[in-house]
């Protein structure tokens, strides 16, 4: 809302530093600055409002040291993480923007079906919660809206090659040659419609999901939605899930969010920069880099909240938050063309994924094959089974964020390591 305040104050009345509203850089600072703020001040009274109704947590009897201690503690804060990540994109985002209303409406619409999710378990004294069938249908809903959004919305395109002629030496100069003078596709190409991604590790860095179909003929292109939007599905409600998982653990989920988000924002601001774009070599998204401003809120927001869900934790975020988080970084990685990517980058929630699947897996054969069930872990997920060899709970935190970092700078990399 402010960009199209300000855009109007310089237009029209030459107002001095209205234009600083024009850099998407200010506008990402100013959103980390009102997040961080939101969630830390405003964030204390929410936490108090949560005590003051009783909206405390559920603990189950896992039989691990402390867990006893946790039973009480508000939850529901993921409310603290929306309301931080909204308002600031609300206000410095550029709302005609596709790629931000794609992600405000995954905001809204996973930490609306969390908050049912907590409603139930907290109000109606149901530890199940929503059942599962539903939390599914609501994640496989927005994957069908965000992957049919990104395949047929006439906004969402690329630019395979770009080359820069040498003469120009700033992005603006580029920008406006493009957009005045459509003749230049000598220096620059069309934008076209593609589903095409970016994979790890191959020369050509580029994988099409169409080109799974080229079995149909010469036509194989048109029926490519039918690959493109199950892939979206399966990625919204893959880390959604993992980030629900993960979180266990006093900022756990948080701390790994924001390292994720980090990654995430200079993945964006590359892809979504034609100088950048054309030195790494890598595809130009163009209109992406205003998914930036909205990554920087995001981070803001985990960080506030980290301030109080650190151990020992005032407050949870509950599935009102952690199913937004896994939700929101699983469409701003789709929309930038690096989903491939999130097995590495989102790591710590695959494998807490990967260990309870393993975990149930290997019980059900055991049980079959030996009449008793056997286990891999102590406990699944794998945080739990850390605890359970008597390692601290700040302790497995701790090692869990540098790991985090660790495979975060790996992400980067991955994008010259061909």
């Amino acid at each position: 809302m402010l960009y199209y305040l300000f855009e109007y104050l310089d237009k029209v009345y030459d107002v001095p530093g209205a234009g600083v509203f024009q850099f998407i850089s200010f506008r990402a600072g100013m959103a980390v600055i009102f997040s961080l703020f939101i969630s830390m001040i405003t964030g204390r009274r929410i936490i108090r409002y949560l005590q003051k109704m009783q909206i405390g947590e559920v603990v189950r009897d896992l039989g691990i040291e402390g867990q006893e201690k946790k039973a009480g503690t508000p939850t529901m804060g993921g409310i603290i993480i929306i309301s931080a990540i909204i308002i600031p994109a609300l206000l410095f985002a550029r709302l005609d923007n596709i790629y931000i209303i794609l992600m405000l409406i995954t905001t809204l619409w996973l930490g609306f079906i969390g908050f049912i999710d907590d409603y139930i378990k907290v109000f109606k004294k149901d530890k199940a919660g929503l059942q599962g069938r539903f939390k599914i249908l609501g994640q496989v809903t927005l994957g069908i809206v965000v992957g049919a959004t990104l395949y047929f919305h006439e906004a969402v395109v690329i630019r395979e090659e770009v080359a820069l002629p040498l003469e120009f030496e700033t992005s603006a100069e580029v920008l406006a040659l493009e957009e005045h003078d459509p003749t230049t596709a000598t220096y620059i190409r069309e934008s076209v419609k593609s589903t095409k991604t970016t994979i790890p590790f191959l020369k050509g860095n580029e994988f099409d999901y169409a080109s799974i179909l080229r079995f149909l003929g010469e036509n194989y292109a048109f029926w490519a939605f039918l690959i493109f939007i199950p892939i979206v599905i399966l990625i919204i409600t893959a880390v959604s899930n993992g980030a629900n998982i993960t979180d266990g653990l006093d900022g756990l989920a948080t701390g790994t969010s924001a390292i994720i988000g980090v990654t995430l924002g200079a993945l964006a601001y590359v892809s979504g920069n034609i100088v950048f774009a054309d030195y790494l070599n890598i595809m130009y998204i163009p209109y992406t880099g205003e998914l930036v401003v909205f990554i920087a809120a995001f981070v803001g927001a985990c960080i506030g909240f980290l301030w109080y869900n650190s151990y020992p934790a005032q407050v949870f975020m509950g599935d009102t938050g952690s199913l937004a988080l896994g939700g929101i970084i699983a469409v701003f990685a789709i929309s930038i063309r690096k989903e491939l990517l999130i097995p590495v980058l989102c790591g710590i929630f695959f494998i807490e994924n990967l260990s309870v699947v393993a975990q149930v897996t290997w019980f059900k054969i055991t049980k079959k094959r030996f009449g008793q069930g056997r286990r891999l872990f102590l406990m699944a997920p794998l945080h739990h089974h850390f605890q359970l060899k008597g390692y601290h709970e700040a302790k497995i935190v701790q090692r869990f964020f540098i790991v985090g970092i660790i495979l975060a700078v790996f992400t980067v990399i991955t994008l010259k390591i061909r």
